[in-house]
């Protein structure tokens, strides 16, 4: 699914007008791809769940409709209304949960021993209308409440002081975009990099440039596809080679890079270290080097270092040294610290 998904926006990317412009934004083809390519993302936790529910050894169809829950229009209604809501009288954070992972996986992991725990103690003749009815009434206040939104809360703080470093400027500053380039794909799963992108929009509104975020989600977006080339010369299994290349030029071609952080990031969980040590050290040079981003390019291919250009060529230059650097040092990290083997 997400080979596919992000083989369609590459094609989106690439025949698009931030690249070669051969299809319009308002054509048939251009809609058709975009949606068909957002689809395997935004339902996301829908697939999430059945596989973490296979994974935690509980009913996939509920890990499958937990995650739907999730995404349900009613719940997205909600969310934008942006009115107080509560669950049994609870009250409910208000989160988005396209696109992410930790709700729906943290979701299950705990369901997993609700389910159990029903389908043991529930006689055979009112189980199988009782323990599923049971076991997601149960889940709705923990799911919706406390374990969907703690990823946030945890990526909000996370974000908010990263952006104190950079008012600290200095050396404390530098360390900040580190930081961004190292951390930035964990915010994304939690989707609290939007806190950072608001940031980031407001920066360049008011000043013009962006000498902090700009640099570290650059540097982190290029290490994702360094971490994916990485895996893809270490693995031995033909298949998860080719899946691991495929994601390496979804990435640095489409600027898809969900299919690597999904696939191989949080699959294999070492490769996350090699990712996360080449977005620090390229977002360290690029600090260093007092590089700044002057465009917000809506894309994270090889096309996204068109941010840099509106300086000096210095800038520029420097800019795409500390992207390649995020690649390389990313692929060799991977490479070093080795792919964990896949559980069974």
């Amino acid at each position: 699914m997400l080979i596919a998904a992000s083989m369609f926006k590459m094609l989106v990317a690439v025949l698009g007008p931030t690249m070669l412009n051969v299809i319009s934004v308002h054509s048939d083809l251009y809609q058709l791809f975009s949606f068909v390519g957002d689809a395997g993302f935004y339902f996301f936790p829908i697939a999430i769940g059945y596989t973490a529910a296979k994974q935690f050894n509980t009913s996939p169809i509920l890990g499958i409709f937990l995650g739907a829950i999730m995404l349900d229009p009613g719940l997205v209604k909600i969310v934008a209304a942006g009115k107080p809501f509560t669950v049994y009288g609870i009250p409910m954070h208000l989160t988005n949960y396209a696109s992410s992972v930790l709700p729906i996986l943290l979701s299950v992991w705990i369901m997993s021993y609700i389910e159990r725990f029903f389908n043991k103690h529930i006689t055979a003749a009112l189980r199988t209308i009782l323990a599923p009815t049971l076991t997601i009434a149960i889940m709705l206040p923990l799911a919706l409440c406390v374990l969907g939104p703690l990823g946030g809360f945890v990526g909000e703080y996370v974000s908010k002081g990263i952006i104190s470093f950079g008012q600290l400027g200095g050396v404390a500053a530098i360390i900040g975009v580190g930081l961004i380039g190292a951390l930035w794909e964990l915010l994304v799963i939690t989707g609290m990099h939007l806190v950072m992108i608001s940031a980031m929009i407001t920066i360049v509104a008011q000043t013009g440039h962006d000498n902090f975020i700009i640099l570290g989600s650059l540097a982190a977006s290029f290490a994702v596809a360094g971490m994916s080339l990485g895996a893809a010369l270490r693995l031995k299994d033909k298949k998860e080679k080719s899946l691991a290349f495929g994601y390496f030029i979804a990435n640095f071609v489409g600027g898809v890079t969900e299919p690597g952080l999904y696939g191989i990031a949080i699959k294999y969980r070492r490769p996350f270290i090699g990712m996360m040590i080449g977005g620090f050290v390229g977002g360290i040079y690029a600090a260093i080097m007092h590089v700044s981003g002057y465009v917000i390019v809506p894309v994270a291919n090889f096309m996204s270092l068109t941010a840099y250009v509106g300086g000096s060529t210095a800038n520029l230059i420097n800019g795409i040294i500390s992207a390649a650097i995020a690649l390389i040092v990313a692929a060799i990290a991977t490479y070093i610290i080795g792919i964990e083997p896949k559980t069974k």
